[in-house]
């Protein structure tokens, strides 16, 4: 997969592309039933096809902190793109040139003359452009004109619920892992990389692996049963915690701590994958370290038990 940053480093697709458009935050079922269809009709014209997302996501740049929180950072999103058949991800500064843009001079443009689109795909509330003229019947309408067709994403149900990013969102809110994997057709996940920490969970006799959130809010809250994987290609058990740890700090930079069970390896710097398997628990404030120390004991307990049960399945 090939990725272009922006549109100032898209070259003309001569022979044109299949495209479509989105956040396709979490990359779920509904996101992969379209690159499934788009990847078919790319095959069957025997065409590239080309992904276009946004970078920040049009709500983080209308509502800044108060905007939903993602489901994945654009590093995790890549990964997942370059495991789908998808030719090119083309990511887009969402800035104010951008959403101030002219929807019909974008069409001629970028879709037209830079992508050369034959087919698009698109949510039928899918807006864009100056006061959101840009629309699914605006790009009908030009398609006829610059010979591509345009068609709707449709929508995709699993036991009766429309699968969306919200609807995943609040799923994890809830602690709701199981509802959470249903839609997404995974276990919800976080990447990124061991960094350095404070070393008090080396102390309480608990170790763990820290990977910094660099964001306010994020979907889950608490600690959980997990596993990880990215190390020497094994997958290890723990226990994590995903917030601000209150009885420290409470500072507002979310950190994911993990605590592998039987693990004693140096991993600072690697590129890790956390899987959510199940909440144990919410985030808590200890008045003492022993307490802490104590609860931190009965999370193992449970988590090891959850293990257990999932491994009779």
């Amino acid at each position: 997969m090939k990725l272009i940053r922006g549109l100032t480093h898209l070259e003309p697709f001569e022979k044109g592309c299949v495209l479509t458009i989105g956040n396709f935050d979490g990359l779920h079922l509904g996101h992969l039933a379209v690159i499934k269809k788009l990847a078919e009709r790319g095959q069957k014209l025997d065409l590239p096809v080309v992904v276009m997302v946004f970078e920040p996501q049009p709500l983080e740049y209308f509502l800044g902190d108060n905007a939903p929180s993602r489901l994945m950072r654009l590093r995790e999103k890549v990964i997942e793109f370059s495991k789908l058949p998808v030719n090119n991800l083309l990511i887009v500064s969402f800035n104010r040139a951008f959403a101030n843009g002219d929807a019909e001079q974008f069409i001629e443009d970028i879709l037209f003359k830079k992508l050369n689109v034959k087919y698009l795909v698109i949510g039928d509330d899918f807006h864009f452009g100056k006061a959101r003229r840009g629309n699914f019947g605006l790009l009908k309408e030009k398609g006829k004109d610059y010979g591509f067709s345009v068609e709707d994403t449709g929508s995709c149900y699993i036991e009766g619920q429309r699968v969306s990013s919200t609807l995943i969102r609040d799923a994890l809110g809830e602690g709701d892992l199981a509802q959470a994997k249903l839609l997404l057709g995974r276990n919800y996940s976080i990447c990124g990389r061991i960094a350095h920490g404070d070393k008090r969970g080396r102390t309480l006799g608990y170790p763990t692996a820290n990977i910094r959130m660099f964001r306010k809010n994020t979907p889950i809250n608490g600690v959980f049963a997990v596993t990880m994987t990215g190390i020497e290609g094994h997958e290890y058990e723990g226990v994590a915690n995903v917030g601000t740890r209150p009885t420290f700090s409470g500072g507002s930079k979310v950190i994911l701590e993990t605590h592998l069970f039987d693990f004693n390896k140096e991993i600072y710097g690697c590129y890790v994958e956390v899987h959510f398997k199940q909440k144990i628990r919410d985030e808590m404030h200890f008045q003492s370290l022993e307490q802490l120390q104590a609860q931190i004991i009965k999370d193992v307990l449970s988590a090891k038990k959850i293990f257990a049960e999932i491994k009779k399945l």
